[in-house]
């Protein structure tokens, strides 16, 4: 595995990174033809051979090489007017841990090539506009790797479960997110698309946990638990989007989620097979080196 991907270049890789993989997760995690949300296993490492302690050791690893390549894409809009970025679109039950890959994950770059943006209730102004305006004002800049926690796919989710939306709306924005997430590959966006699959049990363990610690006490709403209750309807409105919106230029990734070690090294490995994907490099000086050297020599 580690040769076909070409990172056996790269200190450490081979150890921190193949060891344990034996199979790539954009392979595995990858929703395709005939995908069935039901038949995830969601305690389970898809792919990946070693455990906690494991998966700890290649998460740091990554975290170097995702540093490195983050700088590059970075760099070569800088200097080299690259309109390449990332768009990584995350989705979840409430404690499913998408504010733990922001912290572990993304936090190993370089935070002036990343932006991330939190989609809450919509506001009276956004709901004065089609539901992707303000989902366009948030599409990351070429040379960044953009965050979306939660994202335009509450418009269909909370939409459909909740009724908020009548039916023939809901159907429209299937199609208009395939348009828009087209339009963005097309303009140089890599985009992938995570759910963070959680079981029912692992949840109310994480919730119940909240509860009992004083500075976890923040992170919880009681409205979370009427979420809950919803769960069967949310995993039927999930299997919608991934049977209406996953495409080749948007892919969607499931990732079990019941260990956080494993829904983040996943996630890194996403991001680091998509970088490398584009086969970056550093731009080059658009300045003459030799006579810099020589300015530097005698200033």
């Amino acid at each position: 595995m580690g040769e076909r991907r070409g990172r056996r270049g790269r200190e450490g890789s081979a150890v921190g990174l193949e060891k344990y993989w034996a199979s790539d997760p954009m392979d595995v995690l990858r929703v395709r033809q005939d995908f069935v949300l039901a038949d995830v296993d969601t305690g389970s490492a898809p792919g990946f051979e070693g455990k906690k302690r494991e998966a700890e050791k290649s998460l740091a690893v990554g975290a170097g090489i995702l540093a490195g390549l983050q700088e590059q894409l970075f760099a070569g809009h800088q200097m080299g007017d690259d309109p390449r970025r990332i768009l990584l679109v995350l989705q979840a039950m409430d404690t499913a841990g998408k504010g733990g890959i922001v912290k572990h994950v993304m936090s190993a770059v370089d935070p002036q090539g990343v932006q991330l943006a939190t989609f809450k209730k919509p506001t009276e102004e956004e709901l004065a506009h089609d539901f992707l305006w303000r989902i366009r004002k948030e599409v990351p800049e070429p040379g960044m790797i953009g965050v979306f926690d939660r994202s335009h796919y509450e418009d269909v989710l909370i939409g459909r479960v909740r009724e908020l939306a009548p039916p023939e709306e809901i159907e429209r924005r299937y199609d208009a997110i395939n348009e828009f997430e087209a339009e963005l590959a097309a303009s140089g966006t890599t985009i992938i698309k995570v759910m963070l699959h959680i079981s029912m049990d692992e949840q109310r363990s994480r919730l119940l946990k909240r509860l009992e610690r004083r500075d976890k006490h923040w992170k919880f709403n009681p409205g979370d638990i009427d979420e809950r209750m919803l769960a069967p309807k949310y995993r039927e409105a999930y299997q919608v989007v991934f049977d209406r919106t996953t495409t080749p230029y948007a892919p969607w990734y499931v990732v079990p989620a019941d260990h956080k070690w494993y829904a983040r090294l996943a996630v890194q490995h996403l991001l680091i097979d998509a970088l490398e994907g584009m086969k970056l490099d550093w731009p080059l000086a658009d300045y003459d080196i030799e006579e810099q050297k020589a300015r530097l020599a005698t200033g």
